[in-house]
């Protein structure tokens, strides 16, 4: 099978000739730049510059080289977003510093920073109302120079038989909100005025919808996966509780969710979103997605052989594959290859599972763990 028909069969819940393997499609399954540059020592390959495709995060472009190496299967469009576009850094004393587009101030420390963090946000004050929301000056989501050269890009993947994924360039309708109007208001607004919340929410949509709108008529027949993504969740607990996500979130996510089908019928919808969502799960399966990232398996009620039980016919999985916090970057090269194989045998029976981390591989993960990792997937599926 080429990678672009291991992926779909995978996506189509049947299995493959091997568990499809992704790394730096997105900006929650890829690896730090720091990271990055010790595994291409490790693995012996040339110093490069590498390609940042999210600066906020520090998250690398894998090369071609790296992509060969590791027997990666998806390759991702990255349009041009607040993470990787217009983006003049400043010496901010301790810090480094930029005012993004959607008019963040971001900081990361300038002694042994490795992100950038949100440090002001612009409707964060008090006397906020729905008419500032209308009046303020939001990006232009919808403009064309944003996927400038992504369909020749998409057209070399597909040559190659790679899978191709395309993300948006906004987070979450909750995500974005919490960050422009900053995340103790917004929770209050949730509580205590909630059409000044929902109008906050609603130009998040509509940005949303701009962009698609845009993008997918021009590189819709290349994509194979549409990602999209929003936190709703803690380790243990969710951040709203189910109630208030049905009421005034779950239309919104469908009505984007919907608009996405319609756009790219043929591509699958991958959804992110980290912590404890199981309580929302069968809902979000209700309403469009057809892939669930990052699979949170330490999280409470994410216990992987229980999800693929409940769900597993009506969503894939994508990610569970290694636990990021402890095990990836402090256990052993034996204890990661013990998690690999503990969680792949729970999440890859049948098809329906698409192998990655959970969530980012982080600056202190050691290359020989990485390297432990897709030695475990290729053996697991020997």
């Amino acid at each position: 099978m080429t990678s672009r028909e291991r992926l779909l069969t995978a996506l189509d819940h049947r299995e493959p000739d091997r568990i499809p393997f992704d790394l730096g499609s997105t900006q929650v399954t890829g690896i730090h730049v720091v990271a990055y540059r010790r595994l291409r020592a490790h693995l012996g390959l040339p110093a490069v510059e590498p390609r940042i495709c999210d600066v906020v995060q520090g998250l690398a472009v894998p090369d071609d080289d790296v992509v060969e190496a590791l027997g990666v299967d998806v390759r991702g469009l990255f349009p041009l977003n607040s993470h990787n576009w217009k983006i003049d850094i400043r010496d901010a004393g301790p810090y480094w510093a930029f005012v993004d587009e959607w008019g963040l101030t971001q900081h990361q420390p300038r002694d042994g920073g490795l992100y950038f963090s949100v440090v002001g946000s612009p409707l964060d004050r008090e006397g906020l109302t729905a008419g500032d929301v209308a009046g303020h000056a939001w990006p232009d989501t919808g403009d064309p120079a944003r996927i400038a050269g992504l369909r020749e890009l998409a057209q070399a993947y597909r040559h190659e038989g790679r899978a191709v994924m395309i993300k948006g360039v906004l987070a979450g309708i909750f995500e974005m909100s919490q960050r422009v109007r900053g995340v103790e208001r917004l929770m209050m607004d949730l509580a205590a005025d909630e059409a000044l919340a929902c109008a906050v929410l609603d130009r998040m949509v509509e940005l949303k919808l701009r962009f698609w709108e845009m993008a997918l008529p021009h590189l819709g027949d290349l994509v194979d996966v549409v990602s999209e993504a929003d936190d709703y969740a803690t380790q243990t607990s969710q951040l709203i509780s189910p109630r208030m996500f049905r009421r005034v979130f779950k239309p919104r996510l469908q009505a984007v969710f919907s608009r996405i089908h319609e756009l790219a019928p043929r591509a699958k919808l991958f959804f992110h979103s980290d912590g404890n969502i199981r309580p929302i799960l069968p809902d979000l399966i209700e309403i469009g997605i057809d892939v669930l990232n990052p699979i949170h398996i330490t999280a409470t009620g994410m216990e992987p052989a229980a999800l693929k039980r409940d769900f597993g016919n009506d969503v894939c999985f994508w990610g569970g594959g290694v636990e990021t916090q402890t095990v990836l970057p402090f256990g052993t090269p034996q204890e990661v290859r013990d998690n690999v194989r503990r969680n792949v045998d729970a999440l890859a029976p049948g098809g329906g599972y698409v192998f990655n981390t959970i969530h980012n591989i982080q600056a202190d993960v050691p290359p020989e763990n990485i390297v432990a990792l897709v030695e475990a997937l290729r053996e697991a599926q020997a």
